[in-house]
């Protein structure tokens, strides 16, 4: 696909003054990286904070009587359980208990629900949705158009959005959202993120970006020691590797059920009939033959994702995600491997090039920030 018929986000001229290398990305032209370089914004986001651009997310509408119980069919978790400006990391699932999508689910009413779904399945996600109606009163909009979505993440986000706004947010607790005004611009204001940092996601209009960008970009003294970094995709993903966090056709895909990917706390089989509920349900019963596990690499050498994992000379798995990890120090990984070999401090091997390398798994995630 040609630079020119990549989709683009309302920051492309913005990251290109900034000197953002732009790569495609799921049909979208996004930065990997700015000059300062992956490294210094992954360490910026856990010092002090990183801004990154996420409009190419999708966003789809569902409204309706029947909001609530359309979602929960189709879900794993269980949006019943939401009250009004909460949000809720979830799943939609196949009947085989894979996954099509994650998704957060935003409750703004009892009628009215927003997911908000990967920038690459977008597409695949709304004819899912769409070729999956049933009898409930629902009406489905896709709104991806209609926002922008910037991520303000780490210790110092809090402080630097807060000259930005009227909303007290200290208010909002975790994976909650608040209607209000960033910088005079009505916004929804989440605080939520995909780098294991304290943080917000600001979504607003998108002929607003720039302006939202550039305001968050001077209340964090952007160009400054110490000040706030602008961060592309290649930190997003050290971050959330970092944090244990899974990416879709990576960790999660439509061969992988959630039980395998240890996300059984968003799969409520007790909240009734969902699809993929009954392979779920019989897959906890019967055990589970392999898991995604995390682990640390213990020889010269990183892990790469798509690698191969070896146990005892016979290929066990392979690397979902690999890489060194810039806050922590060290080369970390997830990988698929037999439940029998799942256990912390287990040895297997990666084969990196066609060189055997030593790797010990380890709990996930690899890091938490500190609560203070």
């Amino acid at each position: 696909m040609s630079a020119t018929a990549l989709k683009q986000t309302p920051l492309n001229a913005m990251h290109r003054r900034l000197g953002g290398r732009m790569v495609e990305f799921g049909g979208w032209d996004m930065p990997v990286q700015y000059p300062a370089g992956t490294v210094e914004e992954h360490t910026a986001t856990r010092t002090r904070a990183g801004l990154f651009d996420v409009s190419h997310m999708g966003e789809i509408e569902v409204r309706g009587r029947d909001a609530i119980a359309f979602v929960n069919r189709l879900c794993s978790n269980d949006a019943s359980k939401l009250v009004d400006g909460q949000a809720q990391y979830s799943a939609l699932t196949t009947e085989r208990g894979t996954v099509v999508d994650d998704l957060l689910v935003y409750r703004f009413g009892p009628e009215h629900l927003l997911l908000v779904v990967n920038a690459s399945t977008t597409d695949k996600d709304w004819d899912w949705l769409n070729s999956h109606m049933g009898d409930e009163q629902v009406t489905l909009t896709n709104r991806s158009a209609d926002f922008c979505q910037l991520a303000l993440q780490g210790p110092e986000a809090l402080r630097i959005l807060q000259t930005l706004t009227e909303t007290p947010l200290e208010e909002i607790k975790y994976y909650h959202f608040r209607e209000g005004r960033v910088d005079g611009v009505d916004s929804i204001i989440s605080r939520t993120g995909y780098t294991g940092e304290d943080g917000f996601e600001v979504y607003a209009a998108p002929q607003e970006a720039e302006r939202l960008w550039q305001k968050m970009l001077d209340a964090g003294r952007y160009g400054t020691p110490g000040g706030v970094q602008p961060c592309g995709l290649a930190s997003r993903n050290t971050l959330r590797l970092e944090a244990g966090m899974a990416l879709y056709g990576h960790e999660i895909t439509d061969e992988t059920t959630l039980l395998e990917a240890n996300l059984g706390w968003i799969t409520k089989l007790a909240k009734g009939d969902f699809t993929g509920r009954e392979a779920l349900a019989r897959q906890k019963e019967e055990g589970v033959g392999r898991r995604l596990v995390g682990f640390e690499v213990t020889d010269r050498g990183i892990a790469r994702d798509g690698q191969d994992v070896y146990s005892d000379g016979a290929r066990v798995g392979h690397v979902t995600s690999g890489s060194p990890a810039p806050f922590l120090k060290k080369n970390i990984g997830m990988a698929y491997v037999p439940t029998e070999l799942a256990s912390v401090s287990q040895q297997i091997q990666i084969d990196v090039r066609g060189r055997m390398v030593g790797a010990r798994v380890v709990p996930v995630p690899f890091y938490k920030r500190s609560r203070q």
